[in-house]
């Protein structure tokens, strides 16, 4: 090709325009690929967006939820989970009792108290090292079943009453008023009727009361109210009546225990006013036999 033709005015505009089609194109923003691109026809692009459409968008996107779950962050404070609901097998059945307290309270009560007496006497049975009796079973186990509401009315009313703003005042008021009326009225009630469902007429009763309350109340005081301060500060109120009824067997064991000793020294008494009734009367000497034993006395 001759020179004159590659610098004649026709090439020369070609590469210029050439030139300036690369920069125009060259700042012309990139697409993104056209997997990614809508199959809705794209708008003018030269079209400005309104103001109201663009602060809608903003709206939008401002409420649109994250695409995936945050990325949680190590020192974010994690509230800890309570020893009772770390325990495994003993954590899901206080889990089914206190189920059962929130839909049937009262049967429940009153099933848990039949097994809390059964065990506690039966306890008591074998610490006395007698002979086992099922009468006794029988017998404190219907006194708990008969108790069982009451109590639970009982601690019931006292969780919604002398709730001071200071917790360390309404947790002593609490143990106070508890020691003060529920246990003495309870353990007069235990063994009271201990007596009577045993045959014991009221003077035998009423004797058994004397001897037996007062010891089990003053012990009460070294139990009983660190178990009521626990159980009103830590225990959720589904799970008390389950913590005092664990308490209660070993309670009740004492009571029970308590109980058979009383029955074993109204035993003896009995024992030994029907020796003295069936005891055979001492001889009775005459004057004159009594006289001659003198005489011979005196002579030796």
């Amino acid at each position: 090709m001759p020179p004159s033709a590659l610098t004649s005015p026709t090439m020369l505009r070609a590469v210029f325009w050439r030139h300036i089609e690369q920069l125009r194109m060259s700042r012309l923003p990139r697409s993104s690929p056209r997997r990614f691109q809508s199959n809705t026809p794209a708008s003018n692009s030269s079209a400005k967006p309104s103001p109201s459409n663009s602060a809608s968008d903003t709206t939008a996107a401002a409420k649109k939820p994250p695409a995936g779950d945050p990325v949680p962050v190590g020192s974010t404070p994690v509230a800890p989970v309570p020893l009772w609901q770390r325990l495994g097998p003993l954590t899901r059945a206080g889990q089914a009792y206190a189920r059962a307290q929130r839909n049937r309270p009262w049967a429940t009560q009153i099933a848990s108290a039949v097994v809390i007496y059964l065990a506690a006497d039966v306890s008591a049975q074998r610490i006395g090292g007698k002979d086992y009796v099922p009468e006794r079973t029988v017998r404190n186990m219907a006194i708990g079943a008969v108790a069982a509401v009451p109590n639970f009315l009982w601690f019931v009313w006292l969780s919604r009453h002398f709730n001071y703003s200071s917790h360390a005042v309404s947790i002593g008021v609490k143990i106070v008023v508890n020691q003060l009326v529920f246990t003495p009225i309870f353990n007069s009630y235990f063994f009271g009727a201990q007596a009577l469902l045993a045959g014991d007429s009221l003077a035998e009763t009423w004797d058994r009361v004397r001897r037996t309350v007062p010891i089990s109340w003053v012990n009460a005081w070294k139990l009983w109210p660190a178990v009521t301060a626990f159980s009103f500060t830590f225990v959720p109120i589904e799970h008390r009546s389950v913590f005092a009824g664990v308490i209660a067997v070993g309670w009740q064991t004492y009571l029970s225990y308590l109980n058979r000793q009383a029955e074993i020294e109204e035993e003896k008494k009995h024992a030994a006013a029907a020796a003295d009734h069936t005891a055979p009367p001492a001889p009775v000497e005459s004057p004159a036999r009594v006289q001659l034993d003198e005489k011979r006395r005196i002579a030796a």
